[in-house]
Formats: C-alpha cells, structure tokens, sequence
C-alpha cells in the first residue's frame, strides 16, 4: 500500500461526516485543519493528491447520493471512508434513526462502484455527556456492519473506536474528543497516527 500512496501520480480522497471535512470547504487547499490535514502534511514531498471529500452532519446515505460528483469523478487510487456516527446521533437528537440495515445498504453503495483500495475507519464514540452511554445500543451493530463489510469486500479496517477507547482510558476521553464526536487537535493527531499504522505500516 505504501508504493500506492507515495506517489504524487496517485489520487487518494477521504470522504465522511464532519470528522473529516474540518473546515475543507473554506480552506484554500481544501483539506480542513484535522487529520487529512495531518496525513498530508507527514507524507511529505512524495504525497499523492489528496481530496477530501467531508461534509459535516452527513450520514451513510449523503454519502451514497453524492459519491459519483465528490468521489468517483476523481478517478481514485484509493478511497478511505469514515461514516455513521450521525446515523446514530440523529436517533437521539432528532428522532430519525437509521436502521443497521440501512446503514448497510448505503454502505454498500459506496463500495460497489469502487474498483480500487479501500480504506473503511470506523465511527467513534467516545463519551463524556450525560446519556452518551446508551448511544452504544445504535453504534454498535454499525461497527458490526463495518467490520463485515471490509472483511467482504477486502478493504482495510482502521479500528478507530477501539484504539481511540483505549487512548481513552489513558488520557480521558475530552482529551481527544470534547463532545465525544468531534476530535481534538490531539484526537486528529491519534487518527492520522492510526491511518499510518493500519494502512501504510500494514
């Protein structure tokens, strides 16, 4: 994987929710201040081009019906997807669950046009609000399908919910993220650190 990232030929786009997106919309290089912005930064003079293609509060399904305008067109070397913990959150602050079953048919909508190497990083929760607790009963079952999926489709999983969980119990979790959701400038480092170890060091 490493041959296929270090080469500024390449196009890797990372697409997701608010994680990723960081702000990229107004940022000239378009990349956001969080991890892309890390990954960009420590791949150095030999990175590929990188797109991100975030959108804060997107769940699963945004995704699915703008992934040919933001994703496809850029004829990818590589995809990394970061998606579901607004298909969560959305139960407990606006009453619109997603079902586990749908949240995997919009997953698989993403993945089935691709036809390069895929990169799935799970959602992450990492409480510390009141009631953040009960939010496992809905995430849980999408990590399943996440994990399901890269086994199905031979991606990579980047395990963010758990080693971020683990990270946790050492630092407090609002050290790497404030409202359990969004990281911090230390939680984005942790995720770029992931992504490298899971995808360049695999």
């Amino acid at each position: 994987m490493t041959n296929i990232l270090l080469d500024p030929r390449r196009t890797v786009v990372f697409a997701g929710d608010s994680v990723t997106d960081c702000g990229r919309r107004t940022d000239p290089d378009g990349l956001g201040d969080g991890y892309v912005r890390n990954l960009y930064d420590d791949l150095g003079e030999r990175q590929p081009a990188i797109v991100n293609a975030g959108i804060s509060g997107n769940r699963a399904a945004d995704l699915a019906a703008r992934w040919a305008a933001d994703v496809l067109t850029h004829d990818p070397s590589l995809v990394s997807i970061m998606i579901g913990i607004n298909d969560t959150w959305r139960r407990y602050d606006e009453d619109d669950p997603t079902t586990p079953e749908d949240f995997e048919a919009s997953y698989r909508s993403l993945l089935d046009p691709l036809s390069c190497p895929v990169v799935l990083m799970e959602p992450f929760l990492l409480p510390v609000k009141d009631g953040q607790e009960e939010w496992r009963e809905d995430l849980d079952p999408k990590l399943d399908v996440v994990r399901k999926l890269a086994v199905e489709y031979g991606a990579i999983l980047v395990p963010t919910d758990v080693e971020l969980t683990k990270q946790a119990g050492s630092v407090g979790p609002a050290a790497l993220a404030g409202d359990g959701v969004h990281p911090s400038a230390a939680g984005h480092r942790a995720l770029a650190d992931l992504w490298r170890r899971y995808v360049l060091d695999a």
